[in-house]
């Protein structure tokens, strides 16, 4: 098994699981050794999965206002742990190739390891919802066959993405490629760099 089709098992489980009791205050039960990819990758899609049920949810027309500001807060502070996870990813990238000395035409991607590992992820979360419309059993006809073209497409992509991502795993330890790890640097989570935060301090 590659790397990449191996996260896709990680997170088919982990998108799984959450399922299990289908609340956004399920903690991760995250059954792989702390401290290694495999509990990295479960605990990514853990945020991905939890974060598209608060996106639906923020989206009820009746939810109270102060209700629905709290889930955005949530939401923020999900999107925060998105990234820094990503960010793990790469840095455990980063370290694996650290010994690589790139070829003198090595070029760079368009995006690091990590973040189309993250894509991978999130495209887990959408196979399984669009599973679950295409088996809806009171979905009309019409509804089900346009689910069913949509989840062709998802699966594609998969496929097509897997197949890229081990690519330039590929790449980058043959020194075809190089990768940098550039850091998000969020500037309205930063009581420094958001001025609404900022201005509340002078």
């Amino acid at each position: 098994m590659t790397f990449a089709e191996n996260c896709n098992d990680i997170f088919d489980r982990a998108t799984a699981d959450y399922h299990i009791t289908d609340s956004i205050d399920t903690p991760a039960p995250n059954p792989f050794a702390a401290d290694t990819m495999d509990a990295l990758l479960y605990a990514k899609n853990w945020i991905d999965v939890t974060q598209w049920h608060m996106e639906d949810l923020i989206r009820d027309p009746e939810i109270e206002p102060a209700a629905g500001m709290e889930l955005k807060r949530r939401i923020d502070a999900s999107n925060q742990d998105r990234t820094d996870r990503v960010e793990d990813i790469d840095t455990f990238f980063r370290t694996r190739y650290s010994e690589v000395t790139p070829l003198d035409d090595a070029t760079i991607n368009t995006e690091s390891p990590a973040w189309a590992i993250d894509r991978l992820s999130i495209l887990a979360v959408k196979i399984y919802h669009m599973r679950a419309e295409l088996e809806r059993p009171d979905a009309t006809a019409a509804h089900k066959a346009r689910c069913e073209g949509k989840l062709a497409v998802l699966l594609e992509q998969r496929r097509d993405l897997t197949t890229a991502i081990d690519a330039l795993l590929d790449d980058i330890a043959a020194g075809r490629k190089y990768m940098k790890v550039y850091r998000q640097m969020k500037m309205y989570n930063d009581a420094d760099t958001n001025p609404v935060l900022y201005k509340k301090n002078v």
